[in-house]
């Protein structure tokens, strides 16, 4: 990969187009084998390829019981309920809008950040960013319900709002508990444990399929998972972060559900229409502003602290 900036950009458009995908592939996946199982297999294979590659490779030592602690933690936010119950929403809903609802992380992430740590201060383009964010929302549910209002379509937007709430959970959770590890070989770990996890949830919840019964369609569309959604996507991602400015290395999270919109239309044959598009488009709109104003804020008081 190019270094510097250039190599910074090609990651994050490698992220933004392979996480967009993954919520079409999974849905693929879905039809052979159930959610908990698929998304425990997917994370336990990445995961391995992470660890055995910093453990022998890199010589990595195993992390402290502390750091262990901290993993599983964020393997379970992240993982276990943020990808695995949106992966198990979107038996129920389009792929477009499961990746929107994903997208809004940012608006809860604020809200968390106001009622548990006393953080205040909206600002007017913070409360613009979150009219506009359900306003967005609110007409691409319109449409959406217009064609398919049903239980299970409520029960798929749940799950999907509850793992996009673990997601933004998990996400505040890192930002004030540093692991001190190697970022690569953290998420491998956080995956292995996960895997685990969601096997557990499958056996109680989901009963696995026998392996031998699911197609060729199926486990290739787990292998893309692996390669391209849990190891290329987030060596990309974090390689971004490193590259660029966190407000750009941010914008694949704005991309994503345009591609999983535009990719589940083409291959699923899922709803798609202007009024879903600037819908998206208002939603993306209001969740920018309101990362845009939090992170202004956050360098706002960083130089009010070095005056």
């Amino acid at each position: 990969m190019p270094s510097g900036k250039v190599g910074g950009y090609l990651a994050l458009t490698t992220t933004s187009i392979l996480w967009g995908t993954t919520w079409v592939v999974s849905k693929i996946a879905l039809r052979d084998i159930p959610a908990f199982q698929m998304t425990a297999i997917r994370q336990f294979v990445a995961g391995a390829i992470f660890i055995l590659y910093f453990m022998l490779i890199k010589k990595q030592p195993l992390p402290t019981l502390a750091q262990f602690g901290r993993i599983t933690i964020l393997g379970f936010l992240l993982f276990v309920f943020a990808n695995g119950l949106s992966t198990w929403g979107l038996l129920f809903i389009s792929a477009g809008l499961g990746a929107l609802l994903g997208a809004l992380y940012p608006l809860s992430v604020v809200m968390i950040e106001r009622v548990f740590y006393g953080n205040k201060g909206f600002t007017p383009t913070m409360i613009l960013g979150f009219i506009l964010g359900l306003t967005g929302v609110g007409l691409v549910f319109y449409e959406s319900i217009i064609v398919v209002m049903t239980l299970k379509f409520i029960l798929g937007v749940a799950l999907a709002l509850i793992a996009m709430l673990s997601w933004s959970i998990g996400t505040v959770f890192l930002t004030r508990y540093k692991l001190g590890l190697n970022p690569y070989y953290s998420i491998g770990w956080q995956m292995l444990i996960s895997g685990i996890g969601l096997y557990v949830m499958a056996v109680i919840f989901q009963p696995p399929v026998p392996l031998s019964s699911i197609s060729v369609q199926g486990w290739g569309a787990v292998l893309y998972l692996v390669v391209f959604g849990s190891i290329i996507a987030f060596v990309a991602f974090i390689y971004s972060l490193k590259k660029l400015p966190v407000a750009i290395a941010s914008l694949y999270s704005y991309i994503n559900p345009l591609v999983a919109f535009l990719l589940g239309a083409l291959l699923l044959g899922e709803q798609l229409n202007m009024a879903i598009i600037w819908g998206a488009l208002i939603t993306l709109t209001g969740v920018f502003l309101v990362n845009f104003s939090l992170r202004k804020k956050i360098e706002q008081l960083r130089d009010d602290a070095n005056v």
